[in-house]
């Protein structure tokens, strides 16, 4: 396939993969599990579904940047989870979605991948749109929830970098053993929560659906699409994660909100456009 081609298909998989993760916050909302339990749960069906991605490994040799990754991947999933639990979920998923600018202050020093005009441009008005969609939303309660939110995406931001310095590799080692990791210290919570018919549908879910699959989609795309690009491209997922709150409950976003998710939903595809063009030149 030619190099435009791939990246054309790169992108592809990051929609993909905004679509699958904005289901997250819902599901975590509606199941009553604690957080370490509901990482261990799903890890350890995204580690069943990147075991047969990666074609059945009996032995790796872990590198210094796929443990840091790994361990970014685990606090992105966990913090995230806990924030959700204790702020509002517009709060958890905007203040995590300041990724962007970690990605921005260190992804040049880190990949020496300096950002383009384009990415400057596409981060100012993903930022406005972001801040009109939520507006009505934020707020200053749950202290605690919103500090994890912003460390998630501290923790996420550690994790694109590492997967995209792997671009030559294989970044999918990273998720692998991040949800080893998440299994292993979230298991003792598991065992003590009660199971039903409803929590195991959502677990199974999160598991094959919302992480395994989306992060083995994920770790594809980060091999042709550089860190700032993509971050910016799943911006599309706080601005999805409503869309099923509404589809499911009925909760409906007012005229700022709508104004906001336009902004954003047309600042990303012109982002992708702009690179298209510049990679057909």
């Amino acid at each position: 396939m030619p190099a435009s081609g791939t990246r054309r298909q790169a992108i592809l998989f990051l929609v993909l993969t905004a679509i699958l993760w904005s289901s997250s916050g819902l599901l975590v909302k509606i199941i009553s599990w604690q957080p370490l339990s509901i990482l261990s749960g799903r890890s350890i069906l995204s580690t069943a579904v990147f075991w047969i991605f990666l074609k059945c490994p009996t032995r790796f040799r872990w590198t210094r940047l796929q443990v840091v990754g790994a361990f970014g991947y685990v606090g992105a999933q966990l913090f995230f989870i806990m924030a959700t639990k204790l702020t509002t979920a517009a709060n958890a998923i905007f203040l995590q979605y300041t990724l962007p600018i970690y990605i921005v202050l260190f992804g040049y020093w880190f990949l020496n991948e300096r950002p383009q005009r384009a990415d400057w441009i596409s981060l100012a008005v993903i930022f406005t749109g972001l801040f009109l969609f939520f507006g009505d939303d934020l707020n200053f309660n749950g202290f605690s929830g919103n500090i994890l939110a912003i460390v998630s995406g501290m923790a996420m931001a550690v994790l694109i970098l590492c997967m995209r310095k792997q671009k030559d590799g294989t970044p999918a080692n990273t998720i692998f053993l991040g949800n080893i990791i998440g299994v292993v210290i979230g298991l003792p919570f598991l065992l003590q929560e009660s199971l039903s018919p409803s929590s195991l549908g959502i677990i199974a879910y999160l598991g094959i659906f919302q992480i395994g699959l989306s992060f083995v989609l994920y770790s594809i795309a980060i091999k042709q699409v550089q860190a700032l690009e993509s971050s910016l491209i799943l911006t599309l997922e706080p601005i999805l994660n409503p869309l099923w709150v509404f589809l499911v409950i009925g909760e409906t976003p007012g005229k700022l909100a709508l104004i906001g998710g336009m902004l954003v939903i047309g600042a990303v595809t012109a982002r992708a456009v702009v690179s298209a063009r510049a990679m057909a030149a």
